[in-house]
C-alpha cells in the first residue's frame, strides 16, 4: 500500500547554481531593512535547511559558514554571529535529514522549527555574549512564520526537479 503523501515521479537532480541562486535570494531578502518589525524569518535559514535536508552532500557547514558571513557583513551584525548559528544549522539538518525526508511537508516543517528556534537562541546568546542587551521576546517569532512557509517553500524549490524529460516507450518511469 502506497502511503497517501508520495510521489510516483522520479525528481531529476538538483542543479547546484540553482541551490546557490535561491540561497543568494534568501540572502538579499535578509539584506532589506525591515526595522524591528517582529515575526521576520531568517530567509537564509529557513533556505539553508531546506537544502542541507534536500542536499546533505552537497550543502553543509561550509555552505552555512560562507552565507553566515556574508549576512554578517551584510545586516552589521557581530562578525560570526550568523556564521556559527548557520554552521550548527546546517550540521543539524544534514544529521536529520535521512528522517526529515520520509514526512509530508506539514510535518518536515514540524521537525525543522527546533532547528530553526535553536538557530535564533545561538543568535541571541552570541549577542548577550557581545554586550547587547536581550532583544525581546518578539526575536523568536520569525521561526514560527519560517517554520510555515517551508511548506510552499517545499514545493517552490522543489519546482524545477519537476520538469518533464524526454518520454521513452520503453522504460514506464
Amino acid at each position: 500500500m502506497q502511503p497517501t503523501h508520495s510521489s510516483r515521479r522520479i525528481l531529476l537532480p538538483v542543479k547546484m547554481w540553482f541551490v546557490y541562486l535561491t540561497l543568494c535570494l534568501a540572502l538579499f531578502f535578509n539584506y532589506i531593512p525591515t526595522g524591528h518589525l517582529p515575526g521576520v524569518p531568517d530567509m537564509v535559514a529557513l533556505v539553508l535547511a531546506f537544502w542541507a535536508v534536500r542536499e546533505p552532500l552537497k550543502v553543509g557547514t561550509g555552505t552555512g559558514f560562507i552565507f553566515g558571513l556574508l549576512t554578517d557583513v551584510g545586516v552589521g551584525a557581530a562578525m560570526g554571529q550568523h556564521a556559527f548559528a548557520y554552521v550548527l544549522l546546517a550540521y543539524a539538518a544534514n544529521e536529520l535529514s535521512r528522517r526529515v525526508l520520509w514526512f509530508p511537508p506539514v510535518e518536515q516543517a514540524l521537525h525543522v522549527l527546533p532547528l530553526l528556534f535553536l538557530n535564533q537562541v545561538v543568535m541571541v546568546l552570541v549577542m548577550l555574549l557581545a554586550g547587547v542587551s536581550f532583544p525581546g521576546w518578539w526575536m523568536f517569532f520569525g521561526c514560527f512564520l519560517a517554520a510555515l512557509l517551508w511548506i510552499p517553500l517545499h514545493y517552490l524549490l522543489l519546482l524545477p526537479q519537476y520538469q518533464p524529460v524526454e518520454r521513452d516507450e520503453n522504460r514506464p518511469i
